[in-house]
């Protein structure tokens, strides 16, 4: 995901990186909609893997992740979706909680996302003090390790997060959970600018980026530009497979046009 990054900077602009969770609508239906984001234009593709107790996702995703584990998808299917990025010819990584990845197996886990052409894992609700066991295992394979911080953290806390960061760093835009929301506020410009500071060589930001508009005013300042919730929408609005795969593609070239006229 690093070099992605760096070939969007080459080109004078921030990478835009879509997320989509595994098996909405069906496990075979996320990977087309996967391989149609990055054929839209995504530079990069945060996989999403259902789990039932989250942390960060708001409504939105949370509502096609239930229908994924309704649906029977399982942790090992993330790699189809990584899979399906990969041959599409993009770079992905896994957004995932902690707890699904260690009853997995830690060190099968990176393991497999390796084989699968994986870059790396984000993990939001494990924290940097608590991550030596993921730590190693994702070094040896090869794997990112993200982590975040927010318009919260203190610039201590933000040191210590970019030194254990591996891939790139997420800052969240907003406090809260993920959701599409009306404006983006000041504070992730200001969070970059802390991160930076602090040692930080690729900052995205996430959370709330909804529009074109958005995605230009964030790639202004940041070296990437996650979208999740804003994509998610397409499919949970367009049961028809052919319609939302139209949604989708669309909405990627509205954001992806956003991040080419930020600077």
């Amino acid at each position: 995901m690093i070099a992605a990054i760096d070939a969007a900077k080459a080109e004078g602009r921030a990478a835009l990186i879509g997320y989509l969770p595994v098996g909405y609508p069906s496990l075979d239906g996320s990977c087309r909609a996967i391989a149609a984001m990055v054929e839209a234009g995504v530079d990069g593709v945060e996989v999403g893997l259902p789990y039932s107790d989250p942390s960060m996702d708001g409504p939105t995703v949370q509502e096609a992740a239930e229908a994924a584990l309704q649906r029977g998808v399982r942790v090992r299917d993330v790699f189809a979706g990584v899979r399906a990025a990969v041959d599409a010819g993009a770079p992905a990584v896994v957004m995932s909680y902690f707890n699904p990845l260690l009853q997995y197996g830690l060190e099968r886990f990176a393991a497999d996302l390796a084989a699968a052409g994986g870059a790396g894992v984000i993990l939001p609700d494990l924290t940097p003090d608590n991550a030596d066991e993921w730590l190693a295992a994702a070094r040896r394979h090869g794997i990112e390790t993200t982590f975040l911080v927010a318009p919260s953290s203190t610039q201590e806390r933000i040191h210590f997060t970019v030194a254990a960061t591996t891939g790139f760093l997420y800052a969240t835009a907003v406090m809260g959970v993920t959701g599409e929301r009306a404006t983006i506020g000041t504070a992730a410009e200001r969070l970059v600018r802390d991160s930076r500071a602090a040692g930080a060589s690729h900052v995205c930001v996430g959370i709330g980026v909804t529009t074109g508009e958005h995605a230009s005013q964030v790639g202004a300042y940041a070296d990437g530009v996650i979208v999740g919730s804003a994509l998610v929408r397409t499919l949970l609005d367009n049961p028809d497979e052919a319609a939302a795969l139209d949604a989708l593609r669309a909405k990627v070239a509205e954001l992806a046009q956003g991040v080419r006229s930020a600077r």
